[in-house]
This record gives C-alpha cells, sequence and structure tokens, in this order.
C-alpha cells in the first residue's frame, strides 16, 4: 500500500537545488541517522519521491525528491543574501510540509520550533542553494537561514529576517508573513523620509517583540530592548502601525 500525505497541502516552505539535483530519500535516511534533530518513518510506504520525517511526536513531509517530479517552487519576493544573478529557474523544488494531523496548528510555536529544527538540520544537504519560508514569501541562503534559526532556537531573538520578511515602502518599512504568526502586519513609519538603518534594526526588535507577545488590539507603548518606545496602533484587524516616540 502507497500512502500520499503531501496531496492538496501548502508547503511550509521549499527548498531548492541547483544542478547537483534534488536528493533520493536515501540522502534525507543518512541525515536521519547522523543527527537527533528528527527520525526517518513509514520508509517504503510512502509514494515515490515522499519522506515522512518524526521529532517529538509532530511528522511533517517531504515531497518532490529524486526521483519523482521536481515541484514548483512558491512565490519569493524577498531575497536576503543571496547572488544578484541567483534564479529559481535554474533550481528543482523541494516541498517541506507540515503532517496531516498539524493541518491549521502549522504556526502554533512549538510546531514552528521543530519545523525550524528539522529544516536547519536539512541545510546540510548538498546541493542546496536557498530556502523559501512560504509565509514570507522569503528566499535564503541555506547558511542564513541555518545561524538565524540557531540563534533563536538557542534562545536569541526571532529570525525576523528568515522567517518574516521587512519590505520599504514609501511610508517606512512593512512586514510580510507576521499575519501568519499573531494574525497582524505592521508598518514602521519613517521620522523622516526614507527609512534607514535605525528604523531597520527597530524593525526587527518590533518583529521580536511582537511574536513573543501576540497581537496588539488595542492602543499602546511597547519599550524594545536596545531601541527605545515604540507606539503600536491597529487599523482595522490585520494591520499594524509603529511609530518611534
Amino acid at each position: 500500500m502507497v500512502i500520499e500525505r503531501a496531496v492538496g497541502r501548502e508547503p511550509l516552505a521549499a527548498l531548492l537545488f541547483g544542478e547537483k539535483g534534488r536528493p533520493a530519500v536515501g540522502r534525507i535516511a543518512a541525515l536521519a541517522a547522523e543527527t537527533d534533530a528528527f527520525s526517518l518513518v513509514n520508509a517504503g510506504q510512502l509514494e515515490p519521491g515522499a519522506a515522512e520525517l518524526l521529532r517529538d511526536g509532530l511528522t511533517f513531509d517531504l515531497a518532490g525528491l529524486a526521483p519523482a517530479a521536481a515541484l514548483i517552487p512558491p512565490e519569493a519576493v524577498h531575497r536576503v543574501a543571496l547572488p544578484a544573478d541567483f534564479t529559481m529557474a535554474n533550481c528543482e523544488a523541494v516541498h517541506f510540509l507540515v503532517g496531516p494531523h498539524l493541518a491549521g496548528a502549522e504556526n502554533l510555536s512549538p510546531v514552528l520550533r521543530i519545523a525550524a529544527t528539522i529544516l536547519r538540520q536539512l541545510t546540510q544537504l548538498e546541493g542546496l542553494e536557498a530556502i523559501i519560508w512560504r509565509p514570507a514569501r522569503i528566499a535564503v541562503t541555506p547558511a542564513w537561514f541555518a545561524e538565524a534559526v540557531g540563534i533563536w532556537l538557542a534562545g536569541g531573538p526571532f529570525p525576523a529576517l528568515a522567517l518574516t520578511a521587512l519590505e520599504r515602502t514609501e511610508h517606512g518599512l512593512a512586514s510580510e508573513g507576521l499575519d501568519f504568526l499573531i494574525g497582524q502586519e505592521f508598518t514602521l513609519w519613517a521620522k523622516d523620509g526614507a527609512p534607514g538603518l535605525e528604523e531597520s534594526r527597530i524593525a526587527v526588535r518590533l518583529t521580536d517583540w511582537l511574536f513573543a507577545h501576540g497581537r496588539v488590539d488595542t492602543p499602546r507603548e511597547v519599550v524594545l530592548s536596545g531601541a527605545g518606545a515604540v507606539w503600536l496602533e491597529p487599523d482595522g484587524r490585520t494591520k499594524l502601525n509603529a511609530r518611534l516616540r
């Protein structure tokens, strides 16, 4: 009996492989044997090119491994640390998905941390050129992802430029992917014209604070460590305006 697990579900992330091609399930099994980050389950029972990964009782799926057909990469409009000539057109995608039992819970912090732990281990795969985090439409290098996520998992700040994104607007900096986590996106309004390094630093700190404290439903001032005071004011249910005090 062949088990199909990934049909009809959106990936949480995608792994983009270059000219060396995508790994087969055997390479994933070998990587699982080298680490305690995850284990491989239901080997040999899944459809070709699929792997089921287990950690702490939670399962995640890889789809599009060799020899199955490569999958379409999710859209990525933000890029971090990738070369200027990098193009997804030259890559083959493997999708990373939460298991069916986690549908609707993929944005919960415990699930997110385990997903990040597994993805960080998968950055060791040969030929991996980029990771796309779909909720933020952001593509980053494996090294960037591993470092940013590793700091967070070790007790540091949330990886604002790996699991969310920041975009410059005419008003300041706007987040993307934060709504997946707390149900709101923010715009940090610049003091004088275009946002600079100060606004970028504060936006990263604000992302960390919002992930830790959750959505903001009433106007309030928050003091960010090393960044000072910021006034937060909801604009409808899904938007948040942030202004420097």
